[in-house]
Protein backbone atom coordinates (compact mmCIF):
# COMPACT_ATOMS: atom_id res chain seq x y z
CA UNK A 1 0.00 0.00 0.00
CA UNK A 2 1.42 3.39 -1.03
CA UNK A 3 1.88 5.81 1.84
CA UNK A 4 0.84 9.26 0.59
CA UNK A 5 1.47 11.16 3.82
CA UNK A 6 3.50 14.36 3.70
CA UNK A 7 4.61 16.23 6.79
CA UNK A 8 2.54 19.39 6.56
CA UNK A 9 1.03 22.04 4.29
CA UNK A 10 4.48 23.44 3.45
CA UNK A 11 5.60 20.06 2.09
CA UNK A 12 2.31 19.45 0.29
CA UNK A 13 2.19 22.83 -1.48
CA UNK A 14 5.88 23.39 -2.14
CA UNK A 15 5.68 22.81 -5.90
CA UNK A 16 2.54 24.85 -6.65
CA UNK A 17 3.91 27.38 -9.16
CA UNK A 18 2.88 30.89 -10.06
CA UNK A 19 0.08 30.77 -12.64
CA UNK A 20 -1.32 27.44 -11.45
CA UNK A 21 -4.99 26.50 -11.81
CA UNK A 22 -6.33 25.53 -8.39
CA UNK A 23 -9.57 23.96 -7.22
CA UNK A 24 -10.36 24.79 -3.60
CA UNK A 25 -13.00 22.68 -1.91
CA UNK A 26 -15.66 23.69 0.56
CA UNK A 27 -19.04 25.35 0.65
CA UNK A 28 -19.07 28.84 2.07
CA UNK A 29 -16.45 28.53 4.80
CA UNK A 30 -17.41 24.92 5.56
CA UNK A 31 -14.80 22.34 4.64
CA UNK A 32 -12.29 24.74 3.09
CA UNK A 33 -8.58 23.76 3.01
CA UNK A 34 -7.51 26.34 5.60
CA UNK A 35 -3.95 25.08 6.03
CA UNK A 36 -3.23 24.90 2.29
CA UNK A 37 -4.66 28.39 1.70
CA UNK A 38 -2.53 29.80 4.50
CA UNK A 39 0.57 28.14 3.03
CA UNK A 40 -0.08 29.59 -0.43
CA UNK A 41 -0.57 32.97 1.25
CA UNK A 42 2.73 32.57 3.11
CA UNK A 43 4.61 31.56 -0.05
CA UNK A 44 3.21 34.47 -2.04
CA UNK A 45 2.30 32.27 -5.01
CA UNK A 46 0.67 34.57 -7.57
CA UNK A 47 -1.28 34.80 -10.84
CA UNK A 48 -3.48 31.96 -9.67
CA UNK A 49 -6.72 30.82 -11.27
CA UNK A 50 -8.97 29.69 -8.43
CA UNK A 51 -11.99 27.45 -9.01
CA UNK A 52 -14.22 27.52 -5.94
CA UNK A 53 -17.92 27.81 -5.23
CA UNK A 54 -17.28 30.81 -2.97
CA UNK A 55 -14.60 33.49 -2.80
CA UNK A 56 -14.21 33.35 0.97
CA UNK A 57 -14.78 36.46 3.08
CA UNK A 58 -12.58 39.53 3.30
CA UNK A 59 -10.26 38.21 6.01
CA UNK A 60 -10.52 34.44 5.67
CA UNK A 61 -10.23 31.66 3.11
CA UNK A 62 -9.66 32.71 -0.50
CA UNK A 63 -10.37 36.27 0.61
CA UNK A 64 -6.85 36.34 2.08
CA UNK A 65 -5.35 35.51 -1.32
CA UNK A 66 -7.50 38.18 -2.97
CA UNK A 67 -6.31 40.75 -0.44
CA UNK A 68 -2.69 40.08 -1.42
CA UNK A 69 -3.47 40.17 -5.18
CA UNK A 70 -2.38 36.55 -5.59
CA UNK A 71 -5.46 35.61 -7.64
CA UNK A 72 -5.59 36.49 -11.34
CA UNK A 73 -8.92 34.81 -12.11
CA UNK A 74 -11.87 33.44 -10.11
CA UNK A 75 -14.20 30.76 -11.48
CA UNK A 76 -17.01 30.58 -8.97
CA UNK A 77 -20.71 30.80 -8.21
CA UNK A 78 -21.55 32.60 -4.96
CA UNK A 79 -19.33 35.57 -4.13
CA UNK A 80 -21.62 37.87 -2.17
CA UNK A 81 -19.73 37.82 1.12
CA UNK A 82 -16.50 39.39 -0.09
CA UNK A 83 -16.28 43.16 -0.51
CA UNK A 84 -12.68 43.02 -1.78
CA UNK A 85 -13.73 40.56 -4.48
CA UNK A 86 -16.46 42.98 -5.54
CA UNK A 87 -14.03 45.90 -5.62
CA UNK A 88 -11.48 44.02 -7.75
CA UNK A 89 -14.19 42.81 -10.13
CA UNK A 90 -15.71 46.27 -10.66
CA UNK A 91 -12.30 47.90 -11.09
CA UNK A 92 -11.21 45.34 -13.68
CA UNK A 93 -8.33 44.05 -11.54
CA UNK A 94 -9.75 40.53 -11.37
CA UNK A 95 -10.93 38.28 -14.19
CA UNK A 96 -14.12 36.48 -13.17
CA UNK A 97 -16.29 33.69 -14.56
CA UNK A 98 -19.57 33.55 -12.64
CA UNK A 99 -21.28 30.21 -13.17
CA UNK A 100 -24.64 28.86 -11.94
CA UNK A 101 -23.95 26.68 -8.93
CA UNK A 102 -25.31 23.46 -10.41
CA UNK A 103 -23.41 24.05 -13.65
CA UNK A 104 -20.20 24.67 -11.71
CA UNK A 105 -20.66 21.43 -9.78
CA UNK A 106 -21.36 19.45 -12.95
CA UNK A 107 -18.44 20.97 -14.85
CA UNK A 108 -16.12 19.88 -12.04
CA UNK A 109 -17.72 16.43 -11.85
CA UNK A 110 -17.35 16.09 -15.63
CA UNK A 111 -13.67 17.00 -15.33
CA UNK A 112 -13.13 14.19 -12.86
CA UNK A 113 -15.14 11.72 -14.94
CA UNK A 114 -13.31 12.52 -18.18
CA UNK A 115 -16.39 13.99 -19.89
CA UNK A 116 -15.27 17.00 -21.96
CA UNK A 117 -18.72 18.58 -22.44
CA UNK A 118 -22.42 18.25 -21.60
CA UNK A 119 -25.70 20.11 -22.19
CA UNK A 120 -27.73 21.92 -19.55
CA UNK A 121 -30.75 24.29 -19.74
CA UNK A 122 -29.30 26.55 -17.01
CA UNK A 123 -28.34 29.95 -18.38
CA UNK A 124 -29.80 29.61 -21.86
CA UNK A 125 -31.01 32.99 -23.13
CA UNK A 126 -28.93 34.92 -20.59
CA UNK A 127 -25.43 36.44 -20.54
CA UNK A 128 -24.14 33.06 -19.40
CA UNK A 129 -25.01 31.61 -22.78
CA UNK A 130 -23.28 34.23 -24.89
CA UNK A 131 -20.77 32.65 -27.24
CA UNK A 132 -21.68 29.10 -26.24
CA UNK A 133 -23.08 26.39 -28.46
CA UNK A 134 -26.78 25.61 -27.90
CA UNK A 135 -28.92 22.74 -29.07
CA UNK A 136 -32.55 21.69 -28.85
CA UNK A 137 -33.56 18.45 -27.15
CA UNK A 138 -37.22 17.41 -26.93
CA UNK A 139 -38.36 20.94 -27.68
CA UNK A 140 -36.18 22.62 -25.06
CA UNK A 141 -32.97 24.60 -25.57
CA UNK A 142 -29.75 23.63 -23.82
CA UNK A 143 -26.28 25.16 -23.52
CA UNK A 144 -23.11 23.20 -24.02
CA UNK A 145 -20.77 23.53 -21.06
CA UNK A 146 -17.23 22.16 -20.89
CA UNK A 147 -15.44 20.33 -18.12
CA UNK A 148 -13.25 21.97 -15.51
CA UNK A 149 -9.94 20.47 -14.44
CA UNK A 150 -7.10 21.83 -12.33
CA UNK A 151 -3.36 21.51 -11.88
CA UNK A 152 -3.94 21.07 -8.15
CA UNK A 153 -7.09 20.28 -6.18
CA UNK A 154 -6.91 21.37 -2.54
CA UNK A 155 -9.51 19.57 -0.44
CA UNK A 156 -10.28 19.22 3.24
CA UNK A 157 -11.76 16.11 4.85
CA UNK A 158 -12.80 15.09 8.34
CA UNK A 159 -10.86 11.81 8.36
CA UNK A 160 -8.35 10.24 6.03
CA UNK A 161 -5.94 7.34 6.00
CA UNK A 162 -2.34 7.04 4.86
CA UNK A 163 -3.47 5.72 1.44
CA UNK A 164 -5.53 8.88 0.81
CA UNK A 165 -9.03 7.53 1.41
CA UNK A 166 -11.24 10.37 2.68
CA UNK A 167 -14.44 10.87 4.67
CA UNK A 168 -16.08 14.30 4.68
CA UNK A 169 -18.54 15.64 7.21
CA UNK A 170 -21.81 17.39 6.42
CA UNK A 171 -21.76 20.25 3.94
CA UNK A 172 -18.06 19.70 3.21
CA UNK A 173 -19.25 17.01 0.79
CA UNK A 174 -20.77 19.59 -1.59
CA UNK A 175 -17.63 20.29 -3.65
CA UNK A 176 -14.66 18.50 -2.08
CA UNK A 177 -15.33 15.00 -3.53
CA UNK A 178 -15.80 16.27 -7.09
CA UNK A 179 -12.71 18.45 -6.92
CA UNK A 180 -10.62 15.59 -5.55
CA UNK A 181 -11.34 13.70 -8.77
CA UNK A 182 -10.75 16.65 -11.10
CA UNK A 183 -7.26 17.70 -10.00
CA UNK A 184 -4.13 16.40 -11.72
CA UNK A 185 -2.57 16.47 -8.25
CA UNK A 186 -4.95 16.32 -5.29
CA UNK A 187 -3.72 17.50 -1.90
CA UNK A 188 -5.94 16.52 1.03
CA UNK A 189 -5.73 17.96 4.51
CA UNK A 190 -7.62 16.13 7.25
CA UNK A 191 -8.58 16.68 10.85
CA UNK A 192 -7.70 13.11 11.75
CA UNK A 193 -5.16 10.91 9.95
CA UNK A 194 -5.40 7.17 10.63
CA UNK A 195 -3.66 3.99 9.41
CA UNK A 196 -5.05 2.03 6.47
CA UNK A 197 -7.85 -0.25 7.65
CA UNK A 198 -9.19 2.14 10.29
CA UNK A 199 -11.88 3.61 8.02
CA UNK A 200 -15.07 1.70 7.24
CA UNK A 201 -14.89 1.07 3.46
CA UNK A 202 -18.64 1.71 3.18
CA UNK A 203 -18.20 5.23 4.58
CA UNK A 204 -15.40 6.44 2.28
CA UNK A 205 -16.42 9.33 0.02
CA UNK A 206 -13.17 9.81 -1.94
CA UNK A 207 -11.12 6.69 -2.73
CA UNK A 208 -7.40 7.10 -2.26
CA UNK A 209 -6.74 6.59 -5.99
CA UNK A 210 -7.72 10.25 -6.48
CA UNK A 211 -5.38 11.60 -3.79
CA UNK A 212 -1.64 12.11 -4.28
CA UNK A 213 -0.74 13.82 -0.98
CA UNK A 214 -2.34 13.87 2.44
CA UNK A 215 -1.43 15.54 5.72
CA UNK A 216 -3.00 16.15 9.09
CA UNK A 217 -4.04 19.77 9.41
CA UNK A 218 -3.98 21.88 12.54
CA UNK A 219 -5.46 24.98 14.15
CA UNK A 220 -8.74 24.90 12.22
CA UNK A 221 -10.90 27.95 12.89
CA UNK A 222 -14.01 26.58 11.17
CA UNK A 223 -15.56 30.02 10.96
CA UNK A 224 -19.28 30.53 10.48
CA UNK A 225 -19.93 32.72 7.45
CA UNK A 226 -23.12 34.30 8.77
CA UNK A 227 -23.49 33.97 12.52
CA UNK A 228 -27.04 34.71 13.59
CA UNK A 229 -28.14 34.78 17.23
CA UNK A 230 -31.43 35.65 18.84
CA UNK A 231 -31.92 38.90 20.67
CA UNK A 232 -30.96 38.84 24.34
Amino acid sequence: MINKVVQDAASACADIPDGAILMLGGFGLCGIPENAINEILRRGTKNLTCISNNAGVDDFGIGLLLQQRQVKKMISSYVGENAEFERQLLSGELEVDLIPQGTLAERIRAGGAGIPAFFTPAGYGTEIGEGKESREFNGKMYLMETWLQADFALVKAWKGDTAGNLIYKGTARNFNPMMAAAGKITIAEVEELVPVGELDPNMIHTPGIYVQRIFQGKDYEKRIEQRTVRQA
